[in-house]
């Protein structure tokens, strides 16, 4: 919750994990079925319940005020499991190693030795193994954030399933954000940000200082993230 709390103010309120009730509105698949946007109404609705600003925590508890508010710790949870995976095993003497938990990696223990080879998935190519960038590592989290996974694909447009809180709609910009850093959650919750704030996502992981590399909806790709 704590953590959570510093991505909402360094977000400038864009990661909020009060925004559950939209993944009500946006449920991805129902809405390809119908091939239709949901109504203006539902997401206004879903807008009311969302509001890190309103929820109550002390001495341990956590209190929602609203009816129907939602915590949603995507873009955290798994990150953080696999820091304390990675902890709990070099704690026991284990390594080296790799936690990998749905393409969220963090690797342990390899201080000397080769480095593992990482692959970047092309967003934009469904071929199974496709992809854009290699990277080297030895050690730290990388994790990847973006709209090829999960998805609506409504009359030819696609619809990320990652949703603005403060617009209550799916955000555009950036296909794919891969960001590299010490702890997994510090990388995932990077690359999630860098996501929500759309074409202003660049410039703003170039201040965080974090190895990075984007990929926008039209295939080009930035960052500094070393690759080959």
């Amino acid at each position: 919750m704590d953590y959570a709390d510093t991505c909402y103010e360094q977000s400038d309120g864009l990661f909020d994990i009060t925004s559950g009730s939209l993944r009500k509105v946006w449920n991805y698949q129902d809405l390809e079925q119908k091939q239709a946007l949901p109504d203006g109404s539902l997401i206004r609705n879903a807008l009311k319940k969302v509001g890190w600003k309103m929820v109550e925590r002390q001495s341990g508890r956590i209190y929602l005020p609203l009816t129907g508010m939602e915590i949603d710790f995507g873009g955290i949870v798994k990150e953080y499991a696999a820091d304390c995976v990675a902890a709990i095993a070099e704690a026991r003497g284990i390594g080296p190693g790799i936690v990998e938990l749905g393409g969220d990696i963090r690797m342990f223990g390899n201080t000397i030795g080769e480095s593992w080879r990482v692959g970047i998935r092309d967003p934009h190519r469904e071929v199974l193994g496709s992809t854009i960038a290699f990277i080297k590592m030895q050690q730290g989290g990388i994790a990847t954030s973006g709209d090829y996974e999960r998805y609506s694909l409504i009359k030819g447009k696609k619809y990320s399933h990652i949703l603005n809180p403060l617009t209550g709609w799916p955000v555009e910009g950036l296909s794919s954000v891969s960001v590299l850093a010490d702890q997994c959650i510090v990388a995932g919750s990077a690359a999630s940000i860098a996501v929500l704030k759309g074409k202003k996502g660049i410039e703003w992981l170039e201040a965080l200082g974090l190895p990075f590399l984007c990929v926008d909806q039209k295939g080009h790709t930035s960052g500094t993230l070393e690759k080959f």
